[in-house]
């Protein structure tokens, strides 16, 4: 099949990235993604690419970034073999030496990782590629999960709340807003046999969330800093007394923010990660 590539200039890069991805895989036809340095490339069929819609979708997000793009037609191969060539499974270290195998189907075990987990990414992000999801699995390692409720925020393939179960949480759900993102997170979670109750939706199911329905010991979000922001007061709303909140998905620039607004929700940092200029914060909540 033949193939457009999409390049695309963004900036500033987010929340805008991530609405463009959302508005060209999920109303649209493009089914793969590649995040670049300064934006985003997007590849459709060659036979559904439309200039003009696209146009207006670009065109629909410029108020809130200054967004640039050029296409060209790809050579005519088998991309789904030339991907698998490209996609290499990652193994993360954590900072007590647990290991964490993250591969797709068709990569090799790794009996010596302390935990393994099989993800067919698809244009899901969390692959543990990105320096966010590797921290955020390193963390996950360390922490002390066995009978713990989690939550985890933004789930993308699921592989955080994947291995909460695989590190014995008790009770794990996870909520994406994006369909595609939620049909593979329920295929990882299958594949994964990890026992994991997945949601579509967005933050307004935590404030809409009733008390019957119990708080969590740990929430979890890799997203980006203005949704965590933004949605951090309902994170804190299903946090029990004592409880942790794991945050990624931003820059070193943007602790300052984020630490000042979890302290006016009565959390207090107790670790912080950094990696490639990105960073991972463990808020702790009062007894």
């Amino acid at each position: 099949m033949k193939y457009t590539e999409v390049s695309f200039t963004i900036s500033p890069l987010e929340p805008c990235r991530d609405l463009l991805v959302d508005a060209l895989g999920n109303e649209g036809p493009y089914d793969s993604f590649v995040e670049t340095p300064d934006g985003l490339q997007a590849y459709v069929p060659t036979a559904q690419f439309d200039p003009q819609w696209l146009s207006l979708q670009v065109e629909n997000l410029q108020t809130m970034a200054k967004i640039d793009y050029s296409h060209r037609d790809m050579p005519d191969k088998n991309w789904n073999e030339e991907w698998e060539k490209q996609h290499q499974p990652v193994l993360v270290t954590a900072e007590d030496g647990k290991t964490v195998w993250v591969r797709a189907p068709f990569h090799p075990h790794r009996p010596e990782a302390d935990f393994e987990i099989e993800i067919e990414p698809k244009m899901s992000f969390g692959t543990a590629h990105h320096a966010t999801t590797y921290m955020m699995l390193s963390f996950l390692a360390e922490l002390p999960l066995q009978g713990k409720r989690v939550l985890d925020m933004g789930c993308g393939t699921a592989v955080l709340a994947i291995l909460a179960c695989t590190r014995g949480a008790s009770h794990v759900e996870a909520i994406d807003i994006d369909e595609w993102a939620y049909r593979n997170a329920l295929e990882n979670a299958q594949r994964n046999h990890a026992d994991i109750t997945i949601h579509i939706g967005d933050a307004d199911l935590l404030r809409h969330r009733q008390a019957s329905e119990g708080q969590f010991d740990i929430v979890i979000a890799n997203i980006n800093r203005n949704i965590l922001l933004n949605d951090m007061d309902a994170y804190v709303s299903v946090l029990s007394s004592g409880g942790q909140l794991l945050l990624s998905g931003f820059y070193e620039s943007d602790i300052p923010a984020l630490q000042q607004h979890a302290q006016s929700l009565g959390l207090a940092l107790t670790r912080q990660k950094n990696r490639q200029g990105w960073s991972a914060l463990l808020f702790s909540s009062a007894q």
